[in-house]
């Protein structure tokens, strides 16, 4: 299995300490050694770095880690291969554009029966059935929507339910963003937590590193964290349960 990673943010905010975090289980303390990926969204644009190198080999992956790039929505993935094989194109996040915005996912489970899920124009370029699902995620709403809906949190409440069907077919924990809202569904295992003041230390559980995040943030920050496993040793995660949904826009669950 892969594992997920995630940030919502009120304000632009640098994910260095959650990614120091996740690129360690990227082949030091975690199984996922066939690449990883990370997307930052800056306004409607965003900015991806892939590897298919293990992330804790990767000198892209310890750049990303040192240099606090900001972001109000983050998505990273470090992936254990189960379908197609270890390549860039088949490295998470992938993304799509609709409606002038780009989206961007992630996926960790399995899939079977996958290739017959219809995917219209938004064409995979990889092999895995985490891309496909994701062009059928797209599709499905490009077809809901064939004008651009008034409101996208009602299109997010569609994708929550098509990802009930994905989960008909197995193990289906995803993250998915357009930059504003962040969607997440829960198969099997995926936890989140959101962070606002009064804020505190935190430490990784994976490495021997630790921040204050009241040296880091103003009383008015709110960031929200989502990760397959919890990243930190001394703070209460929320446990999402099998079928649970949660929509987050800039840090704040909805």
């Amino acid at each position: 299995m892969c594992e997920l990673l995630g940030m919502s943010a009120n304000v632009p905010t640098d994910i260095c300490f959650s990614f120091k975090g996740l690129k360690e289980r990227g082949g030091r303390t975690g199984p996922h050694r066939d690449g990883w990926g990370v997307a930052f969204y800056e306004g409607k644009g965003v900015c991806t770095f892939k590897d298919a190198l293990p992330s804790y080999e990767s000198e892209i992956a310890r750049l990303v880690s040192d240099y606090p790039i900001k972001s109000c929505a983050v998505v990273a993935h470090i992936r254990q291969a189960n379908r197609g094989r270890v390549s860039l194109q088949n490295t998470h996040p992938f993304t799509r554009e609709l409606w002038g915005r780009y989206w961007t996912y992630a996926h960790n489970g399995q899939l079977h029966d996958y290739k017959d899920l219809p995917v219209a124009r938004f064409q995979p370029v990889g092999t895995t059935d985490s891309e496909r699902a994701f062009c059928y995620l797209m599709s499905e709403l490009d077809k809901r929507y064939p004008n651009k809906p008034r409101s996208r949190k009602a299109a997010f409440r569609f994708l929550q339910k098509k990802a009930k069907t994905l989960q008909q077919l197995g193990v289906f924990n995803m993250l998915l963003t357009d930059g504003e809202y962040l969607l997440t569904y829960c198969t099997s295992k995926l936890h989140w937590i959101t962070r606002r003041a009064p804020f505190g230390i935190a430490r990784l559980s994976d490495v021997d590193v630790d921040i204050d995040f009241s040296r880091e943030t103003t009383p008015k920050d709110v960031v929200t964290v989502i990760a397959t496993e919890p990243l930190t040793l001394n703070e209460q995660w929320h446990k999402m349960q099998p079928g649970e949904s949660q929509l987050f826009r800039y840090g704040e669950p909805i």
